[in-house]
């Protein structure tokens, strides 16, 4: 098969690791084209429409909206997208569709719209990133995002000193994060005395924000009951990882990975209190990173991701 996918701009950089993934570890072949860039969080790019400069690439977006045998949309794109001199509409008869919504405000606020929209055009092929939009999308699969955990970056650091105890967090949206309730469980844990410091990412170069993820011990990544990109990659770093993860989400990741799951989940009323606990435990927090590796390498690597993937498109 040969997949396109197309974004106005790569959700957290995972369109990029699913084209890279597909090429690598299928026999078949995945491009992707972005629009936009957004946050300058500077994610890899394959073909990157204000990039272009020459005939020969506008050439190349041609032959692959001509020849590709699967459009897969991500976020809030459709085939009314313009490439350049393209509108994507043009090329969609003999196409399969593929709609992948990674919990776009839009989307979150107006989940009808989308239903009925994919209704009205006998559009089946749809995908969530995280198990939450589910209840929103009940007709699509959950697909699993993915990190490649055997970049250099996505593995963990040896030696890291043990103090002080560095919470990281790299929220895109604070008040979607729980950002302020971090930082007041962590002010408290300062006016103990505690040996902790907080690396609050924003607004930084993705590989930059992986280097400073590398060297903390505690990654604080939500409260909203599902998890981020960002969890995903400290389990890979092998990370003690807290999030709030609701039942829902941890009945589905259970049944996908096919294992407890690594994450410390706590609550908002409980955050302080345990993430006091983490700070005082070296041996705790070490036995959960060790943990959080290990199922990022049996349980939620590459192949099995995007062989759910590939399923779903055989399908």
């Amino acid at each position: 098969m040969k997949i396109l996918m197309i974004t106005i701009n790569d959700p957290a950089g995972v369109a990029i690791n699913f084209t890279k993934a597909i090429n690598k570890y299928t026999n078949h072949s995945c491009r992707l084209i972005t629009k936009e860039i957004r946050y300058n969080f500077m994610f890899e790019k394959d073909i990157h429409i204000p990039w272009i400069n020459s005939k020969e690439q506008w050439d190349e977006v041609e032959y692959l909206l001509k020849s590709s045998d699967i459009f897969h949309f991500h976020m809030t794109a459709d085939e009314e997208i313009e490439l350049g001199p393209f509108k994507v509409k043009d090329f969609i008869k003999g196409k399969m569709i593929v709609h992948h919504h990674h919990g776009h405000p839009d989307f979150r606020s107006n989940p009808q719209k989308y239903r009925e929209k994919y209704k009205r055009k006998k559009r089946n092929k749809l995908l969530v990133s995280t198990p939450d939009l589910l209840k929103l999308l009940p007709e699509a699969m959950w697909q699993p995002n993915l990190v490649p955990i055997y970049d250099p970056l996505y593995v963990p650091l040896k030696d890291k000193p043990d103090y002080p105890v560095v919470i990281s967090h790299s929220p895109t949206r604070k008040e979607l994060k729980n950002t302020e309730d971090l930082i007041k469980a962590f002010d408290r844990l300062k006016r103990e005395n505690l040996l902790v410091k907080l690396d609050l990412i924003e607004n930084t170069l993705h590989k930059e924000c992986l280097k400073r993820k590398r060297q903390s011990h505690i990654l604080f990544d939500h409260l909203q009951g599902y998890y981020g990109v960002s969890s995903l990659e400290g389990l890979s770093q092998g990370l003690c990882v807290v999030a709030g993860i609701d039942e829902w989400c941890k009945r589905h990741i259970e049944e996908f990975a096919g294992s407890d799951l690594p994450w410390f989940i706590t609550s908002k009323e409980r955050l302080f209190v345990d993430l006091k606990k983490l700070v005082l435990d070296k041996d705790l927090r070490e036995e959960i990173g060790k943990r959080s590796r290990r199922f990022m390498e049996q349980s939620w690597n590459e192949k099995k991701v995007i062989k759910r993937l590939i399923e779903f498109y055989e399908k």
